[in-house]
């Protein structure tokens, strides 16, 4: 099996550095070496969080280099953009629409972005922008937003869809299992958003 990059990034309380555990772990059920690393220094919540997950059949290295990323799966939109050289060209750009303004844009030291997806098909047409923020609200509850959107990766990723299921009923306590099962369906029902662009399996 070729080697896949995937980048998990977003703010700190969002569930990132658990999305990443899971996939971790769902790599290894599956067979497969992994290598993890993750910036646990800035994750308190409202702080940028980014964690970096590999896997194939032989990993000797942690970190992603720049255009290397297969996947990158962003909890908030400017997390995406700022992590967007990572991605290999058209590689695969799953993020939320959802907007938590930063100090660094409070205090006019950076922009935010206006509109999110051309800056995105300028590197890849293959993306997923959806507010997953209210999908997962809608569900009942907004810390399945991790979970949501490790459905949309399982959807291009050659690993059993039971494999995932049994991973995410090892971190999720019995009685929240139901509506993360739930928030898992929900995410591998949704498909890509820029035009033109054929869903892959």
């Amino acid at each position: 099996m070729a080697i896949t990059n995937v980048i998990f990034t977003g703010v700190g309380g969002q569930g990132v550095l658990l999305a990443s555990d899971v996939l971790a772990e769902i790599a290894l059920r599956h067979g497969l070496d992994v290598k993890k690393s993750e910036v646990h220094g800035m994750s308190q919540r409202g702080g940028s969080v980014i964690s970096q997950v590999r896997f194939g059949e032989k990993i000797y290295a942690p970190l992603v280099s720049l255009n290397q990323a297969d996947f990158i799966v962003a909890f908030e939109k400017l997390e995406a953009v700022r992590y967007l050289d990572y991605l290999k060209p058209n590689g695969v750009m799953i993020a939320n629409d959802y907007e938590i303004i930063p100090a660094t844009v409070e205090f006019g030291d950076v922009e935010y972005p206006k509109e999110i997806l051309p800056v995105f098909m300028k590197k890849t047409n293959r993306i997923i922008l959806e507010n997953i923020t209210k999908l997962a609200e809608g569900l009942g509850n907004p810390k399945v937003l991790n979970v949501i959107m490790l459905g949309i990766l399982s959807n291009y990723l050659e690993i059993p869809e039971p494999v995932w299921r049994g991973a995410i009923k090892t971190r999720v306590p019995d009685k929240f299992l139901e509506l993360n099962l739930k928030a898992f369906q929900a995410g591998r029902e949704i498909r890509e958003t820029a035009p033109g662009i054929v869903p892959q399996p």
